[in-house]
């Protein structure tokens, strides 16, 4: 689909990824973009359209679905962190926070949004998930992962079953972002406005997947090098 003249809805559009998501989509030529955040007292982006949004709550997504029926681009951003062993005492509570909004929410706003996207001749999703979703690294992020792997499995299952109606579904698979989720990770991280930049070029140029970087393309091919990644070389 064409970013020209779209009408977006970006979650988690208060920072980070989300927020370069707005500048980019504007900058692009989108005709609105609907900025949603838990809070989002702080978006004042010229030409948005703030909107309060937390994805872990049903009612909020129907409501606003029922506001908003102009989109026809629907940017999955909203996610949660957080680190720890699989085998701490509060792994549980971490895992299920992280499938509620990572997962989860995702889903949510694909159900309350496919039957609006329906109505245009172009529409489409975009999920942003995670090369974490591949491999995990060793009492860190195990529950992230998961949550990410939930994410990917069901962005693929959106694009078999929104197709038939014409919706496209692009999966956005990076690795670390210089955003405050990433603050205090080590390393080389990729700028978000250019991430967000290169999403809305695969998305215009038909693609389902997009892998933003090389650590992200090592890890994919480290799913079929043997023995595979997954199984320890992330140690």
């Amino acid at each position: 689909m064409k970013i020209q003249n779209s009408v977006a809805l970006v979650t988690g559009s208060n920072r980070g990824l989300g927020a370069a998501f707005v500048r980019a989509l504007l900058a692009a030529g989108a005709s609105k973009v609907y900025a949603a955040a838990r809070d989002c007292k702080g978006i004042t982006e010229p030409g948005v359209v703030p909107v309060s949004l937390d994805v872990t709550r049903p009612e909020q997504i129907s409501a606003l679905a029922q506001e908003i029926g102009d989109v026809n681009l629907l940017i999955n951003n909203a996610g949660i962190g957080g680190a720890g062993s699989v085998l701490s005492p509060d792994s549980l509570t971490l895992l299920h926070n992280q499938f509620e909004t990572n997962a989860v929410g995702p889903l949510r706003m694909a159900q309350a949004f496919a039957p609006l996207l329906a109505r245009h001749d172009s529409s489409a999703i975009i999920n942003v998930i995670s090369a974490l979703s591949w491999a995990t690294l060793p009492g860190i992020t195990g529950t992230y992962s998961a949550s990410k792997a939930a994410a990917w499995a069901l962005s693929n299952a959106m694009r078999q079953e929104l197709k038939a109606q014409g919706t496209d579904v692009l999966s956005l698979h990076v690795a670390f972002i210089d955003t405050d989720m990433a603050r205090g990770v080590p390393g080389e991280k990729a700028s978000p406005d250019e991430i967000a930049r290169m999403t809305l070029s695969a998305l215009e140029a038909g693609e389902s997947e997009l892998l933003a970087d090389k650590v992200t393309e090592s890890v994919h091919a480290g799913l079929t090098s043997h023995p595979p990644m997954y199984l320890g070389m992330m140690g």
